[in-house]
């Protein structure tokens, strides 16, 4: 009787209907499968199809194509997953097979031990992997090992690879170094930015200071490859960056972490050669005087008041400085002097004799088309800068116009566009004079030392900055000796052309 009596209590009580199992879909596809043809696409389809064969109802899916198997923990689809098992929005996850999941041992242990602990399962469709079971989770332990060692070994080859393409000076592309672009595995000079990196050079030589450089960059509507404004970093990194003086180094860092890095052994290295945007010697000079504020850990000081300040050395190997309220050049190390008024003086002669040697004249005449075609490069890079802005400034205003966009979203992007317009506008018709200018100074060196006496007759009459910007222009260097003084020049645009343009065009 008591058997009855169960059974009909077996029979007269209400089934319980239990709910679909919620479950997520994690797509993460390597590059290498996507090229394969394993697609995103293709994965989710998959997973959709197993959880309909099981019953099961998928409620999210969490998309990491492309993304890295060695830390995929802290991505935010990750997170976004993790916080849905939390809150009992999904119970279980479905994937394609453990090594798209992760292939991180520590991290596929750590997903396991989250999913115990808040009752949902992991479900890999090519293992078939339950982690509900022991000999589920043991088989996933494993597995997850071997995914780990998978990756080292794949990662130690591609080391090894690297390692001997760069002993047979073979680049590995990646990212060109500003300045350049990639064109058919070789490094060859960008028509935009290669014009910018010369400037970049040039400023510092002048002024000395990373700040200074990136304000005027800015300012001159100049911007890095990624669109935002120049700072000391990008500065410095551009000064230092020995592609621009034509030798392209790669597998030089060792990565650690997303921004830091150690230097490899040399002889790791591997050397191209390529075209230079600046000479050597000026990206030495820049170099070294990088290296000797770097060592004395100080920032440069205001700028000299004095016509030379920027340009004297003493025969010892080290710099001349003149007080505003001392008018004397003085090395601080041997004590070697100079009044101001006499290296003026002599450096104004040493000029109208060189100018009087018909044969250095040519010589320099000859750079002056050299400058005339790096002008004209500036020029065309500067006006494809002016039109790219303006069509991006198209593309938002059509943007609101179609409703795409808010007013607010216009603003912010169409505000830093017109700004930086109106700076590259602002410095057009200088670079335009400066081309247009050179074009027509294509003199015989007779009128070279026309010029030059004029040059001389006026410079009395020229304030300290104008001769200090002539100075800077036509002089490299100044060597003062016992007794002697060795006058390096730089390029040399006509003197007429000093007189008028560097009086009326500033740094840009």
């Amino acid at each position: 009787m008591n058997e009855c009596r169960l059974n009909d209590r077996a029979m007269n009580a209400s089934p319980k209907v239990s709910e679909p199992k919620s479950v997520g879909i994690w797509i993460r596809v390597s590059t290498e499968d996507q090229a394969q043809g394993e697609s995103p696409a293709h994965h989710l389809e998959r997973a959709k199809a197993y959880a309909q064969a099981r019953g099961w109802t998928v409620k999210e899916v969490y998309d990491l194509a492309g993304v890295s198997g060695k830390s995929v923990k802290e991505h935010p689809e990750a997170q976004r997953m993790l916080k849905d098992v939390k809150r009992g929005h999904i119970t279980g996850l479905i994937f394609s097979k453990l090594a798209r999941l992760a292939r991180n041992t520590k991290e596929l242990l750590e997903f396991s031990d989250y999913f115990r602990d808040h009752d949902a399962d992991l479900i890999s469709i090519a293992e078939t992997i339950d982690t509900s079971t022991p000999a589920g989770r043991l088989f996933f332990t494993i597995i997850a090992a071997m995914a780990t060692w998978e990756r080292e070994e794949i990662a130690d080859r591609q080391k090894a690879s690297i390692l001997v393409r760069a002993k047979l000076g073979k680049t590995i592309n990646g990212n060109a170094p500003y300045g350049y672009r990639w064109q058919n595995r070789q490094l060859v000079l960008h028509p935009d930015e290669a014009p910018i990196k010369r400037k970049v050079f040039e400023l510092f030589v002048q002024y000395r200071r990373k700040g200074t450089v990136a304000k005027l960059l800015n300012a001159g509507g100049h911007r890095t490859r990624e669109g935002a404004l120049w700072r000391d970093q990008q500065v410095l990194r551009a000064l230092t960056d020995t592609t621009a003086k034509g030798i392209y180094y790669f597998n030089r860092v060792r990565k650690q972490g997303d921004w830091e890095g150690t230097e490899k052994p040399e002889c790791e290295w591997g050397k191209v050669e390529c075209e230079a945007i600046v000479p050597a010697s000026l990206w030495e000079q820049v170099n070294q005087i990088l290296e000797e504020q770097h060592k004395t850990n100080k920032k440069p000081g205001r700028l000299p008041t004095q016509i030379f300040g920027t340009l004297t050395w003493c025969h010892c190997g080290h710099k001349m400085y003149a007080r505003a309220d001392n008018p004397k050049y003085f090395c601080r190390k041997c004590n070697h002097k100079i009044p101001a008024a006499d290296l003026e003086a002599i450096v104004r002669e040493e000029l109208m004799e060189f100018f009087a040697n018909p044969e250095r004249v040519a010589s320099h005449l000859s750079n002056a088309k050299h400058n005339l075609s790096e002008k004209e490069t500036a020029l065309a890079a500067h006006e494809r800068a002016i039109a790219k802005v303006r069509e991006e400034m198209n593309q938002t205003h059509r943007l609101y116009l179609e409703g795409q966009i808010t007013a607010q979203g216009f603003g912010q992007f169409y505000k830093p566009a017109e700004e930086r317009l109106n700076q590259l506008l602002s410095l057009h018709p200088h670079l335009q004079a400066e081309v247009a200018h050179l074009k027509v100074s294509d003199v015989s060196a007779e009128e070279v030392l026309s010029e030059a006496r004029t040059l001389y007759d006026r410079w009395p009459s020229l304030t300290t900055d104008e001769k200090r910007k002539i100075a800077e222009s036509i002089v490299e260097k100044i060597v003062i000796g016992e007794g002697e003084i060795d006058l390096t020049l730089s390029y040399l645009p006509t003197s007429e052309q000093l007189c008028k343009s560097q009086q009326q065009v500033g740094p840009g």
